[in-house]
């Protein structure tokens, strides 16, 4: 039987979910964060440092780590997870499309590569996962991005952002190739057909004056959803999320997060100088 820690990050709402089996030592890590100083702009690694503590503590064998879809929110931190475990790097092979469409977005070069090399792994749905011990089963569930991907391990799903806690709802629909129709068929025929009792392990939390919620259940879900309560039909949801997409800010790091994410959270080749720089579109009114 296996068990989850989670690890939260502050700045930007994030879990981090290390699953592991205590027998074999096995384990994987989901979405891992990069800290980053948006004043001073440097990055910085207090959240890895966390994960590595506790990994080393309970003397773990990381196999993977997995990224549920690229982030908007926060830099991924999985690049230190690769070097320092040799831990092979997995996405979604539509990571790919999302690779196409923000080579537009930022203007990159004819040199920037959207065949998603710079992760080692890329899995389709349905496929399984052999992590030592531990067993991940792959399921496509797009909509908040194509790329988007839960992984179920035992009766645990990691959902991303695809569904999160009852109160919060489930991911916005609004970034390019995003898709309120996909994510409405991706939640109720992959997710709410999984058991009751499944466990749910969302990629972030906004608690507000509540508790922080780690974990939801697939049953909680279908009864009490705010954005997809399982008598939803898929025309509401659709009125709904539209509405309420339209009215969201970006996220704070959408354009730093996705330009470093599109190449599995490696910063961008250095110039001459020795620096690395990131691109920003500007938009005027």
């Amino acid at each position: 039987m296996v068990e989850v820690k989670t690890f939260f990050d502050k700045q930007t709402f994030t879990f981090t979910h290390l699953v592991f089996d205590p027998a074999s030592k096995d384990a994987v890590v989901f979405d891992p964060v990069l800290d980053l100083d948006t004043v001073g702009w440097r990055t910085y690694n207090d959240s890895l440092q966390e994960l590595d503590s506790f990994i080393s503590e309970h003397q773990l064998n990381l196999r993977y780590v997995l990224d549920t879809h690229i982030h908007a929110d926060h830099l991924s931190g999985m690049q230190h997870l690769k070097e320092k475990y040799k831990a092979p790097l997995v996405i979604n092979s539509a990571i790919t499309v999302v690779q196409e469409t923000f080579k537009q977005v930022f203007n990159l070069g004819d040199d920037f590569n959207t065949s998603g090399c710079d992760y080692d792994v890329l899995v389709k749905d349905g496929e399984q996962l052999n992590a030592g011990s531990i067993k991940i089963d792959v399921l496509h569930t797009p909509g908040h991005t194509p790329a988007c991907t839960t992984y179920k391990i035992d009766n645990n799903l990691f959902t991303g952002d695809a569904l999160f806690v009852p109160s919060i709802g489930t991911g916005r629909c609004d970034f390019p190739k995003g898709s309120a129709k996909d994510l409405y068929h991706s939640v109720t025929k992959k997710l709410y057909t999984q058991p009751d009792e499944a466990r749910v392990f969302p990629g972030h939390d906004y608690p507000g004056n509540r508790e922080l919620q780690t974990f939801t259940t697939i049953g909680e879900s279908k009864k009490s959803n705010v954005d997809l309560p399982e008598n939803r039909s898929e025309a509401e949801y659709i009125e709904f999320m539209e509405n309420r997409d339209s009215k969201l800010p970006l996220p704070r790091l959408i354009y730093q997060g996705v330009q470093v994410n599109l190449t599995a959270g490696q910063l961008p080749k250095k110039e001459s100088n020795g620096q690395s720089y990131l691109k920003i579109p500007i938009y005027n009114d």
